[in-house]
């Protein structure tokens, strides 16, 4: 597919098994977009069912010149003192126009590198981003609601909210595709109303 996209998602150690599903399978499936798995050094690493996850590359930059997007996705270990540092895919991703977007405490690393200065986003909760990344840039953007938001090309999201997560990002990366983005709505949402 010559119009084809490519998404990285990257995974660190106690990665959050149920956040990156939707996304991918449906970025795949419905839209014919290329997955692709990084890790900060292209290392093995297991998610919090005991899941391991072989990458297919590094996050380095150098190997991530065709990603049109990166997921960061939650994991624990984006709270610790030292976690592992982002930015610079982050920031190499944006610049080119890619999508950039985090869920859970993978927001952690956009709020490290910067990428919530001027947009709207949201997290685990005000006060949760805000115990872990004390003043960061834009903290008077973030937005207090339980479903992803989207703005510009930032799209963020709580853990709880691996739904909406992937539907901002897909409605980000795929503009055009309004028709199909509205199928796959109503079938999430379907889920809800009748479990409820």
């Amino acid at each position: 597919m010559p119009d084809q996209k490519t998404i990285g998602f990257l995974f660190i150690e106690g990665f959050a098994d149920c956040e990156y599903g939707l996304l991918a399978a449906s970025a795949v499936e419905w839209f014919g977009a290329r997955a692709v798995s990084l890790t900060p050094d292209g290392k093995p690493v297991t998610g919090i069912s005991g899941f391991k996850l072989m990458p297919d590359r590094s996050a380095s930059i150098n190997e991530n010149t065709d990603l049109d997007a990166v997921a960061v996705i939650g994991s624990d270990h984006w709270a610790d003192k030292a976690p592992p540092d982002a930015a610079e895919l982050l920031m190499a991703v944006a610049s080119r126009g890619g999508i950039v977007g985090g869920i859970c405490a993978g927001t952690l690393a956009l709020a490290r590198a910067g990428m919530f200065e001027n947009a709207r986003h949201t997290s685990n909760g005000r006060d949760w981003i805000s115990r872990h990344e004390s003043g960061y840039a834009g903290d008077g953007n973030y937005q207090d609601v339980p479903h992803a938001v989207a703005d510009g090309k930032i799209v963020s999201a709580p853990g709880s909210a691996p739904g909406t997560f992937a539907l901002a990002f897909l409605q980000t990366l795929y503009p055009e595709k309004g028709s199909e983005l509205a199928r796959m709505r109503t079938l999430f949402a379907k889920e809800y109303a009748e479990a409820s």
